[in-house]
């Protein structure tokens, strides 16, 4: 039996910068917004210090082996174009935002995407032309 698909992946070195924020900073979350001061940057925070709202999407729970689950947020309004693409947390060199916990380490994190199988598609309801409305409903206000 396969796996259940996933909405957001994150990658190996992902994992390990996430494992040495964690031991840092304690418990973290993850907010994708289309902002203009980072772009389309996910911004790494301490857990419960960005607060989220009736229009933010819970993407999913990041599993981060020796961590505690990761929530990976995004704003209503980027996932209005994004929810037919499947997310992997990657990191880079350079410089993170000043907001995002990863800042300081030299190393920013990076959204990569690819459009959703067939598959993927329908087990997340988004197969039909309402969707995309369907699929947010439950968490806008």
């Amino acid at each position: 039996m396969s796996p259940e698909p996933t909405r957001v992946e994150v990658t190996d070195e992902a994992a390990d910068l996430l494992r040495r924020l964690v031991g840092t900073h304690g418990p973290v979350m993850f907010h994708q917004s289309g902002g203009c001061c980072d772009g389309s940057a996910p911004m790494c925070y301490p857990a419960g210090e960005f607060r989220t709202g009736g229009s933010d999407v819970h993407l999913q729970d990041l599993v981060v082996d020796g961590i505690p689950d990761v929530p990976f947020w995004m704003s209503g309004s980027q996932y209005a174009y994004w929810q037919h693409t499947h997310l992997t947390v990657d990191v880079v060199p350079g410089r993170g935002s000043g907001f995002s916990l990863e800042g300081p380490e030299g190393v920013r994190f990076l959204l990569r995407s690819r459009l959703m199988s067939d598959a993927e598609l329908a087990h997340f309801g988004l197969v039909g032309r309402d969707a995309g409305s369907a699929a947010t409903r439950g968490s806008a206000t």
